[in-house]
């Protein structure tokens, strides 16, 4: 199941002009195949907001699995390229314009995101996790290396647990002007949090 959802999300178009201020990147194939089949597995992927969505490949991923998937993200042209590719594979996702932080859900979700990783401004990931943990129940969010404090205190404060953390090494593809390499590899830690009372409300 993992490799056919990744050969599918081969297929989809990246950013066409990426905006540095908003440290868009697109998430590799595999680790979006990765977080949506496990979520699958957890029985997680029932409704699934993907924050930050960029060209939608986590929230496409989602549907593919049979979620109902709901796309945010503040760059109307980044939803454009998300539109065309959720029709390309043939899905259906509700994409919305909307700064993470003012978008609010009264269904109980998963959230699926990869913020931004705050290279260019200090903790530019704070604002995601903080709505992911507003409206989710679970939450799969991918970070830089070494985020396991930030991330922890952040959700032990609001009522949360991380129930698993995942190691990988991405490649990050030559996305603008300054990069001088073809592709980074970056180390990213993967986060599975859930809020502490979730079993008790069914």
């Amino acid at each position: 199941m993992k490799k056919e959802v990744e050969m599918i999300l081969e297929k989809l178009e990246g950013f066409r002009d990426p905006k540095i201020e908003l440290e868009q990147y697109v998430t590799p194939s595999n680790l979006a195949s990765f977080l949506t089949t496990t979520a699958k597995l957890f029985g997680d992927l029932k409704i699934v907001v993907d924050l930050g969505c960029g060209t939608g490949i986590l929230a496409i991923a989602s549907a593919i699995l049979g979620a109902y998937a709901i796309g945010v993200d503040i760059d109307t042209e980044a939803l454009r390229i998300a539109r065309m590719n959720a029709k390309k594979v043939g899905v259906e996702v509700d994409f919305i314009a909307c700064d993470v932080s003012n978008f609010n859900l009264k269904k109980r979700c998963t959230v699926m995101m990869n913020p931004p990783f705050g290279i260019r401004k200090r903790h530019a990931d704070r604002p995601f996790l903080e709505k992911a943990l507003e409206i989710g129940e679970k939450v799969y969010s991918i970070h830089s290396a070494g985020s396991e404090k930030f991330v922890k205190k952040l959700a032990e404060e609001r009522g949360f647990t991380i129930t698993h953390i995942w190691k990988f090494i991405i490649p990050l593809r030559k996305t603008y002007s300054f990069h001088e390499k073809p592709f980074k590899e970056i180390a990213v830690e993967v986060f599975r949090i859930e809020r502490k009372d979730s079993s008790a409300r069914g």
